[in-house]
């Protein structure tokens, strides 16, 4: 073969032929990247190509993770009346967080948020994924679950994940055995930091956009004390027990996230299992700090 021959074998595909696109698909399934604005990609105008390249894209994702799991069926029991379970297992939360005017409609909200990622519904979902980075995200959470290889060694291996007000699950939420974890609490957690009061139309005011106030530095601090709050008032009947369950909780493992002070995380849960109403200490520690503006001078 001659040289020629050989520089055009290696020269990159054309942008916009097949074999380009083929490329571009190729490199979202290994590693969840593409082009948001799909550069290249065929179409009538911008909008179009855009439209065309995403479901090229999901398709291509919901064919890869069918192709990798024929056969699979569910290995545990879901829940068969999901919005009744997310309901009661949300509600000592959301009363401990919101008052009496407001639970029912937080409630209402989670029973339609939660979404197990099972072998009935991973297509759908992938499809109807806005975020194409998301949907590969999920993805590779089934997998995982399923105790399959991921789509790239660098896929992140979660239990849970929130986009906005859907809280995403895996199968494997049921075979947890660590007694302080509960992904269902932890990504519900994440919610109230991504839902505005308005769109569940509560009443919102400067200071109070948001479903709850949550420090930025300190939401995964918040969700990590939420999902474990959570185990150690569901288990233990007074404060006693829920000292010894804090006891135990700090001998380890600890929420492996870099993210989170473990000493700060650990004093906050001790606030909060000394306290009536332990939820309220968590939201007060992980609240933004509000910063008192200078009072300016009335000159004359």
């Amino acid at each position: 073969m001659s040289e020629a021959a050989d520089s055009a074998r290696d020269k990159p595909p054309k942008v916009g032929t097949p074999q380009w696109i083929e490329d571009q698909v190729q490199q979202y399934l290994r590693s969840g990247d593409h082009d948001m604005m799909f550069a290249g990609w065929p179409g009538m105008h911008f909008l179009d190509a855009a439209r065309q390249g995403t479901i090229r894209l999901q398709t291509a994702l919901v064919e890869e993770v069918l192709r990798r799991t024929p056969g699979v069926e569910c290995q545990v029991c879901i829940p068969k009346h999901l919005a009744r379970w997310t309901r009661d297992k949300l509600a000592p939360m959301v009363h401990g967080l919101f008052g009496s005017d407001e639970r029912p409609v937080v409630l209402d909200m989670f029973e339609r948020s939660v979404v197990f990622l099972t072998p009935w519904n991973i297509a759908e979902v992938l499809r109807k994924e806005t975020w194409l980075s998301t949907a590969w995200d999920l993805a590779n959470l089934y997998l995982c679950s399923l105790k399959l290889p991921g789509l790239s060694e660098q896929a992140r291996h979660i239990v849970g994940l929130s986009q906005e007000m859907t809280c995403y699950v895996a199968m494997s939420y049921f075979d947890e055995d660590d007694p302080f974890a509960d992904f269902v609490v932890h990504e519900a957690a994440h919610v109230f930091h991504n839902c505005k009061r308005e769109t569940l139309g509560l009443a919102q005011t400067r200071r109070r956009e948001w479903l709850l106030e949550i420090d930025y530095v300190k939401r995964e601090t918040f969700a990590y004390a939420c999902e474990s709050y959570s185990r150690i008032s569901s288990t233990a009947g007074n404060p006693r027990q829920r000292l010894q369950a804090l006891e135990q909780h700090a001998l380890g493992p600890l929420p492996p996230d870099d993210r989170v002070d473990h000493g700060e995380y650990l004093d906050i849960l001790g606030e909060a299992v000394r306290a009536r109403n332990g939820w309220q200490r968590i939201l007060k520690r992980c609240a933004p700090s509000r910063v008192r503006r200078p009072s300016v001078p009335m000159t004359t």
